[in-house]
């Protein structure tokens, strides 16, 4: 593979896996794996959540291209672009890390952006944290934040048409 490539195709895969964050955060952590997502949503003084493990499943999948890439494992079988997805997951995750768990929610580093498309990560994730339980929402993605003003206007509208409970304070 040329340099141009492999660059392409590790971009492609950070870009792809927002999609995947976005879809598994909707459709697994807030349906069938809220046993250990819920506490990601409650306040709490603990160093780690439950929530955590689904950091495992990045690992797992990153590893596992990483295997299907490598000629030490699999010698002549290996797939070389392997690799390269592998690493596209790994820098996701590490982006992942550092924006959500770190800018977020500050478990790493305590700073507020005022301005920029930092702030307008943090409110639209704010805003997904707005509702009691696992049923509506609005943003679902981690690193690709949609307008808060809109946000809160979706969410506005699931709370009048009852498909999500948001906490008092986003009411007005």
């Amino acid at each position: 593979m040329t340099t141009l490539a492999i660059l392409a195709l590790i971009l492609a895969t950070v870009v792809a896996m927002e999609f995947v964050a976005w879809a598994s955060h909707k459709y697994i952590m807030h349906g069938f794996g809220w046993a250990w997502h819920r506490d990601h949503h409650e306040p709490h003084d603990k160093m780690l959540e439950k929530n955590d493990l689904f950091g495992l499943f990045g690992a797992a999948l990153s590893i596992s291209m990483f295997a299907v890439g490598s000629s030490m494992i699999l010698g002549a079988s290996a797939w070389e672009p392997g690799t390269w997805i592998g690493l596209g997951v790994l820098f996701y995750g590490i982006i992942y890390t550092v924006v959500h768990d770190g800018l977020v929610h500050q478990r790493y580093f305590r700073w507020v952006p005022r301005r920029g498309y930092a702030k307008r990560l943090v409110q639209a994730h704010k805003l997904h944290h707005a509702t009691v339980g696992k049923e509506g929402g609005v943003s679902f993605g981690f690193v690709f934040a949609r307008d808060p003003a809109k946000l809160k206007a979706e969410l506005k509208a699931q709370r009048a048409a009852g498909i999500a409970v948001v906490r008092e304070a986003l009411v007005d």
